[in-house]
């Protein structure tokens, strides 16, 4: 009784590793692809992300690195496409509703960079990058007005303090 007891859960515990052998192959996948894109080295990331993809074309964290590949090899439209469709097939993921929102200001669609962090935060309400994001986007914006205010015919002294006051504020 003991040893069939035993066999059992030696036969549980290793199909229960040969299944999860997958999910740490997959993990090893995202992990590379994303070093090798820190370290510029943007053809092999590619590489890897185009035959991951090949195999599991629907998998979103993969074209969300697609994505960023993407922009950093220049090809920012094609990099807003994936991120657009990605809202689209998975609203519930803030990450690439984030991602979208950087490449929008970056283009000087504020607002709709504004909508697109407002719904990673619908998403997920603690995701403190979307967070900071929209703080970034509400300073650079608050900045903008108070320097219009210290440029009209009557302006106000205050103004032109408060602008330099958030300057140092903002992202480089």
């Amino acid at each position: 009784m003991f040893f069939g007891v035993f066999r059992f859960h030696c036969l549980s515990l290793l199909l229960c590793g040969l299944l999860a052998l997958p999910l740490a192959v997959r993990a090893d996948v995202y992990d590379h692809v994303e070093r090798l894109l820190r370290n510029g080295q943007l053809e092999r990331a590619e590489q890897l992300s185009g035959q991951h993809l090949q195999n599991h074309p629907h998998d979103p964290q993969m074209r969300l690195l697609s994505s960023r590949l993407q922009d950093a090899r220049g090809h920012t439209a094609q990099a807003r496409e994936t991120l657009q469709a990605l809202t689209q097939e998975f609203p519930e993921l803030p990450e690439p509703h984030n991602n979208l929102a950087v490449l929008l200001a970056r283009q000087g669609q504020i607002q709709q960079a504004i909508d697109s962090l407002q719904r990673a935060l619908q998403a997920r309400p603690d995701y403190a990058q979307a967070q900071e994001n929209l703080g970034d986007l509400y300073l650079n914006l608050a900045r903008q007005a108070y320097l219009g205010a210290s440029r009209t015919p009557n302006p106000s002294a205050s103004a032109s303090r408060k602008a330099e006051a958030l300057a140092p504020l903002l992202p480089r």
